[in-house]
């Protein structure tokens, strides 16, 4: 038992799964500064949070410690900090509502699909359409911290990069069904073909 735990432990603990563990534990840390009014250390953290997202992937596949938890934990890391980030921006009035409903209706639909497929042992991977919806999310967040200064200077740059990114997301999620139809609703004789994974 104590070899089963240490085997598990050892493949679960190594330094990409770490990053991970850390971005999740920064998701806090951001809502609180920036609930608090310090927004310019919310952008610290949330800066800090996405570098480790670009830098446990490339970890992970470098050195060959593609693990079953981090499979799992890493995009509900992802999702959480942006959403969390999103809501931030959208409380305090910098992105408008109608945006942030949008993004979470189709989370949850994609919550559901990848629960849906995890039961059938399908693994889905990121495709270019959900990488490029992912960093024009990002660019909006960032933006959005700067959201007072920029439509001061008449360039509402945030609300632009959230629309782009809202949009794209959309276009993720069309694919993301299409590429995964008869793996969602195998006993469907029609819909949309089958192709390469997505997110």
């Amino acid at each position: 038992m104590k070899q089963k735990i240490y085997a598990l432990l050892k493949d679960t603990l190594n330094l990409p799964n770490v990053l991970t563990l850390f971005r999740l534990f920064l998701v806090p840390f951001l809502a609180m500064t920036y609930l608090d009014g310090h927004t310019g250390r919310a952008l610290i953290f949330f800066c800090v949070a996405s570098l480790t997202d670009m830098l446990d992937g490339y970890l992970a596949r470098r050195n060959n410690q593609i693990t079953s938890f981090g499979k799992l934990m890493d995009p509900l890391a992802d999702k959480l900090l942006v959403l969390t980030a999103l809501m931030l921006h959208t409380v305090k009035g910098v992105f408008p509502w109608p945006a942030v409903c949008i993004v979470f209706i189709k989370e949850i639909m994609m919550v559901i699909g990848a629960l849906r497929l995890l039961n059938r042992d399908v693994v889905v991977h990121s495709n270019w359409v959900g990488k490029t919806a992912t960093c024009f999310f990002v660019a909006a967040l960032i933006a959005g911290f700067f959201h007072k200064e920029l439509h001061s200077a008449h360039l509402p740059l945030d609300t632009i990069l959230l629309w782009t990114s809202v949009g794209m997301s959309i276009a993720a999620l069309v694919s993301y069904l299409s590429d995964n139809w008869h793996s969602l609703f195998p006993n469907t004789k029609k819909g949309p073909p089958s192709g390469k994974p997505n997110p």
